[in-house]
């Protein structure tokens, strides 16, 4: 949906509520929603992109959907493309390692460079250089494969905890590159490969990469349950202060409390910060069991996100102007960017959502490449700057292949 067809859709929303003799806070209590949402959407600067949700809205209004979502013209398109090495990473999943393996011959692994190469993976996905990964990954997907089934027994949970390790970042680089249906398949591979390890942490840190896949394929419900089920399985050992349960527990809560700000249930999603925030004070400076980066600064960085999510700008922004993010990875810095970015947008400071974007950039054109939303933010940027859009939202719009159709540009 366009930013101009979400400005329509949001003028015919208000008119009809207005006909109906509606406050703003009537409506919302109608629909479930927030004022705040009621808000954002008659102003065009929310979408309603689930049509369970336009329907709720045209039944409380008292109109048929057809009505109430005419089409309005579309203003600005996203250029298709992917980042480098996405398709390889697709093709390393696509082939049949494992069946290779089961039948050939194998060598005995060598575990220590097999390590340092699942290292050696995760660094990449964190610094987004995906075509770097997909040429790793290439000969570290076959080599793992067979080195599980050609060990000896005792040695055997170590080599499935370093496959689903392996997994486990194959499934980050597909997630931040919009590629749902492929990471699903990765993070489920290791999800099985923790079970054959025996190793519960590591299954429940197939959930969190799981969790992640369901959000950004707006499968929310899944996402919460993913996230929810395996932070409850996870309750015993974490009371026990065990201290990588405690965080990777924290971990999943902070995606709880996302897929509950995408579902709109606000006092849920701020319930479940506060959970994860005391994880956090429990594990101190921070931890990055199973690459989940757990800590305070994520808390912080996650209250933005759910602000975000929530269409509260204003909070997200000033918890924003709190969080110091130097210490995490690229990978989640450009993801705070983008996140300050969009709160900008939702209070129509253009220029300040595109500095956010630059300094993006700035940490990892790759990533900034990769994620879908910030080619989406870019489009709804140029709607909104009119026939005047700043050089650096020119050059961004270039950098990421983001077209305006009004001018061709």
């Amino acid at each position: 949906m366009s930013t101009e067809y979400a400005k329509a859709l949001g003028r015919r929303i208000a008119s009809h509520r207005k006909r109906r003799g509606l406050s703003q806070k009537e409506f919302a209590g109608l629909l479930g929603r927030s004022e705040a949402w009621v808000s954002q959407v008659e102003r065009g600067v929310r979408r309603i992109d689930r049509m369970t949700v336009l329907e709720k809205v045209a039944d409380v209004l008292q109109l048929p959907v057809a009505e109430l979502a005419a089409e309005a013209p579309v203003v600005a398109s996203v250029a298709e493309g992917e980042p480098p090495g996405t398709d390889r990473l697709r093709l390393v999943l696509s082939a049949a390692h494992s069946l290779k393996a089961l039948l050939g011959d194998h060598e005995p692994p060598d575990v220590p460079t097999l390590r340092a190469e699942v290292d050696r993976a995760w660094t990449l996905t964190h610094a987004g250089d995906y075509a770097d990964l997909s040429e790793l990954l290439e000969q570290l997907v076959p080599r793992l494969e067979s080195a599980v089934r050609s060990t000896s027994e005792p040695d055997r949970p170590e080599l499935f905890r370093l496959l689903a390790t392996m997994y486990h970042s194959c499934s980050a680089a597909l997630a931040n590159a919009g590629e749902t249906d492929a990471a699903w398949i990765a993070a489920d591979r290791a999800v099985t490969a923790a079970e054959r390890a025996g190793d519960p942490l590591l299954m429940a840190a197939g959930a969190f990469r799981l969790s992640i896949v369901f959000l950004g394929a707006r499968h929310y419900g899944q996402a919460a349950e993913s996230s929810g089920s395996a932070a409850d399985a996870l309750a015993p050992l974490a009371a026990h202060g065990r201290p990588e349960a405690v965080a990777l527990r924290g971990a999943l809560t902070l995606q709880r409390a996302v897929a509950a700000a995408r579902l709109e249930q606000a006092e849920d999603a701020y319930a479940y910060l506060r959970e994860a925030r005391e994880a956090a004070e429990r594990v101190g400076e921070g931890r990055n069991d199973y690459n989940t980066e757990f800590g305070p600064t994520n808390v912080s960085l996650h209250e933005v996100a759910v602000a975000v999510a929530l269409g509260d700008a204003g909070a997200a922004l000033r918890a924003a102007e709190a969080v110091d993010v130097s210490g995490l990875s690229p990978e989640r810095q450009v993801r705070f960017r983008i996140d300050v970015a969009r709160a900008h947008a939702q209070r129509r400071q253009v220029a300040d959502a595109v500095s956010a974007l630059v300094r993006a950039h700035q940490l990892s054109p790759e990533i900034v490449r990769a994620v879908p939303a910030a080619k989406q933010l870019v489009s709804d940027l140029l709607t909104m700057s009119g026939s005047s859009p700043s050089d650096q939202l020119h050059a961004l719009a270039d950098e990421l292949g983001v077209h305006d159709v009004r001018t061709g540009a």
